[in-house]
């Protein structure tokens, strides 16, 4: 799939840039997991489906490396319920 969410592994995070604004899921890594602990999106970017877009990215960035996700963040939790399509991709 492609996307324009792209991995900043410097800052731990993966990144989606509207225009200006940068919406953003941060992550820590242990081997082959990846802990996603929070997304955030810039106000203005608010209700425009940038959350679902970011998610989806960091979904298809985590199964082309390979990764399993670990969901410590509650926005991901409740899309990752949305789309069992990357339930083979979550771990406790």
């Amino acid at each position: 799939m492609e996307t324009d969410v792209t991995d900043n592994p410097a800052q731990h995070r993966f990144e989606l840039k509207i225009g200006t604004e940068l919406a953003l899921a941060t992550y820590r890594r242990e081997g082959d997991r990846v802990i996603l602990t929070h997304t955030e999106v810039p106000p203005a970017l608010n209700g425009q489906g940038i959350g679902s877009r970011l998610a989806a990215g960091v979904f298809a960035h985590i199964r082309a490396q390979g990764n399993k996700a670990v969901l410590r963040c509650s926005f991901l939790v409740a899309w990752a319920a949305r789309h069992p399509e990357v339930a083979d991709l979550v771990e406790d």
